[in-house]
């Protein structure tokens, strides 16, 4: 499971236990563990040996300290990874104030001073809805005139095709009535006299 995790939760899993004194002080037993974190390495090939931890890396599940290297066989030196359960924290980088925020206990909320700073901000954005919506005005009127020219385009186009279309359609339904006229005047005239036989 902890190998299949995503690399948040696997980030999550990076943590270590505290000195006796910083378990004093933040009255917690473990802490995740953060670039420039002063370590002590507990357990194994290099157990006692204290550093300062240059690289976090979840994908290899373990962490890189100052000191702690091994030669290639070809020349040059290469960074060991030691699991953090290995290690025991002994100095915190707390350049992060949402991180000593929340090692204290304390709600992770920034300081007041910077709310005060973003309650000018507003006054400045309330100006500026006022000018685009002076703009949205202005767009409304241009497309008013563009429907009434489409409107104008429209209404001549009906009456070009009306005109000429219409003569001949009238001329088409009256030669059509006349002819079922014609018909009818017809069929009613043979059918009159076929009847009064039949009676």
């Amino acid at each position: 499971m902890i190998f299949q995790a995503p690399h948040h939760l696997r980030s999550k899993q990076l943590g270590s236990m505290l000195s006796k004194e910083l378990q004093e002080k933040y009255h917690k037993r473990s802490a995740r563990v953060v670039e420039g974190d002063n370590v002590k390495v507990m357990r194994g090939e290099f157990k006692g040996i204290e550093g300062k931890v240059t690289l976090v890396s979840p994908e290899k599940n373990g962490v890189a300290i100052e000191g702690i290297k091994r030669e290639k066989l070809k020349g040059g030196n290469v960074d060991l990874y030691i699991q953090t359960s290995n290690l025991m924290i002994t100095g915190l980088k707390l350049e992060d104030k949402w991180r000593q925020n929340r090692l204290e206990g304390q709600k992770t909320k920034t300081p007041k001073e910077k709310p005060a700073e973003t309650k000018e901000k507003p006054a400045e954005t309330k100006e500026k809805p006022a000018e685009t919506k002076e703009k949205p005005a202005e767009t409304k009127e241009k497309p008013a005139e563009t429907k009434e020219k489409p409107a104008e385009t429209k209404e001549k186009l009906k009456q070009t095709k009306e005109t000429p279309k219409a003569a001949p359609k009238s001329k088409e339904k009256t030669t059509k009535s006349e002819k079922l006229s014609e018909k009818k005047g017809k069929q009613t005239k043979t059918a009159k006299p076929a009847k009064k036989a039949t009676k």
